[in-house]
């Protein structure tokens, strides 16, 4: 550490700045602006990083990141350090730069009593510095192993482990089903957190490198490969397509129209940002919203409205509202449920706590069979169940409603049932320490395995479960060992 006293000097964290609220809420481009102005202030936040005797970031960060390391090449400005000390346990840091809740801040040890690091946007700003100079190329591997993978899903568990697993010198087919490699990175995840130029960029250099990629395949699908023929052309296959199953709400009046899971409609959203025809959209022009489920998805949901101009948006959480300072039961460093407002929270939206849905109406003025009103009710979460509280019953207006409660784990009828892997009672694919299903060959990684969890958490399983397949095929490996899949996540 150059500068020791670095922390003592800067003593506040400085972000880029946003783009103003009417100005970015009338498009789809990303919400923080890239200002050759903010590179000084980036290299103050990375002298503020203490190079801790016990740097608490590397636990809190399931990559096992090295942010002090990358933090002093920040300050010096060696950015191709920077980035090879980040590419050293992160395949993709601009993902994480951008969507991670960033755990490792509220594991850093200046935060204890001064505002953490912005590990976070240092590690973008590594990324995006390293992408301007040239300085991410292809990795080719030197000899192919003979060996084959698959991996079905292109998420970032997917992507990860298929990276990891090419630079080995395997050659490895990673199957899509939906028609652009990315997984919920490409349709799931709105512009206006990350460019979809983020991810076609990786593909490209995953293709450059050997990766070879097949969209518009649905694996164990009707008329599609099924998981014999997997077992039969490949020496192995990794399971990473996510946990898709949405999680239901059975109240009163759940048949009526306008109604729905909030990944079906951020997934057209994202299309038609990209550009293409979708028949009979899901829209928010014009209309009162409420989005049931208080997490990301939700807010994400919240600022496709908003883009949409939709006439209100209501965020309802079941959950009351959480502290605005670290509660005593969840001291530093473990990650804490406190109050957070995100870009979107800011740009528009109501945020209701400590409510449930009762019943789904109609009053027909949106038409026959259409949803026009929810009733809700406040509750008592004291005893861990939420309990109605007497004479809180109201009606609030709605003519489109959006189900963000999140995923129970993957079907399993199709592929999971033709490749025979067993699921928990949580409809996860079951597995062992070093991701391996109950069949021989067949491992799993990211959210199909792990139950619906973060991009860090996929691109560390991801990683973890190709050295596992690499000692599979060549009876040891040089990868990255595996974590255990039974290691505490972080929970947002």
């Amino acid at each position: 550490m150059a500068d020791p006293q670095g922390f003592l000097k800067y003593r506040e964290r400085e972000l880029p700045r946003r783009r103003p609220v009417p100005v970015r809420i009338m498009d789809s481009k990303e919400v923080y602006e890239r200002r050759a102005e903010d590179a000084p202030a980036l290299v103050r936040q990375a002298a503020r990083c203490m190079d801790c005797g016990v740097p608490f970031c590397h636990n809190g960060c399931p990559l096992g990141n090295l942010i002090p390391e990358w933090n002093e090449l920040t300050r010096t400005q060696d950015w191709a350090g920077a980035i090879e000390r980040l590419h050293a346990t992160n395949n993709f840091p601009e993902w994480t730069g951008r969507l991670c809740p960033a755990p490792c801040e509220t594991a850093c040890v200046l935060g204890i009593n001064q505002p953490p690091v912005t590990i976070k946007n240092i590690e973008q700003s590594i990324a995006d510095n390293a992408w301007d100079r040239d300085l991410i190329r292809p990795q080719i591997p030197q000899r192919l192993t003979g060996s084959t993978v698959a991996v079905i899903g292109s998420g970032p568990a997917g992507l990860a482990a298929a990276q990891q697993l090419t630079r080995a010198g395997h050659t490895v087919a990673v199957y899509e089903r939906d028609d652009r490699i990315g997984g919920l990175l490409t349709y799931g995840i709105p512009d206006f957190k990350m460019d979809r130029a983020q991810v076609d960029r990786r593909i490209a250099q995953m293709e450059a490198e050997g990766t070879r990629f097949r969209p518009s395949v649905d694996v164990g699908g009707a008329g599609s490969l099924s998981g014999q023929d997997l077992r039969e052309r490949y020496d192995a296959v990794i399971l990473a397509m996510g946990s898709t199953v949405p999680r239901e709400l059975p109240a009163p009046g759940r048949e009526l129209g306008g109604i729905h899971y909030a990944m079906d409609y951020l997934v057209q959203a994202n299309r038609v940002v990209a550009g293409q025809e979708v028949p009979d959209q899901i829209l928010a022009t014009g209309k009162d919203v409420v989005i049931i489920g208080g997490g990301d998805t939700g807010s994400d949901c919240l600022g496709t409205a908003t883009r949409q101009q939709a006439r209100s948006v209501v965020q309802i959480d079941i959950n009351p509202v959480p502290p605005e300072e670290r509660p005593a039961n969840q001291p530093w460093p473990t990650y804490p449920k406190v109050y957070r407002v995100s870009t979107s929270h800011e740009e528009n939206g109501e945020r209701v706590y400590g409510s449930s849905t009762v019943e789904f109406l109609s009053d027909g003025s949106a038409g026959e069979g259409q949803v026009t009103h929810l009733r809700l009710v406040d509750v008592d979460r004291t005893s861990g169940q939420a309990v109605p509280i007497e004479g809180t019953e109201r009606i609030i207006p709605a003519q489109l409603v959006l189900l963000a409660l999140g995923f129970t784990g993957v079907p399993a009828g199709g592929l999971v049932e033709q490749l025979g892997v067993e699921l928990d009672a949580r409809g996860r694919v079951v597995r062992d320490e070093t991701f391996a299903t109950s069949v021989p060959g067949v491992y799993v990684a990211g959210d199909a395995g792990r139950g619906q969890s973060l991009i860090v958490w996929a691109i560390a399983e991801g990683r973890s479960a190709a050295s596992a397949v690499d000692a599979y095929l060549r009876g040891e490996t040089e990868l990255p060992a595996p974590i255990l899949p039974s290691t505490v996540s972080v929970s947002v």
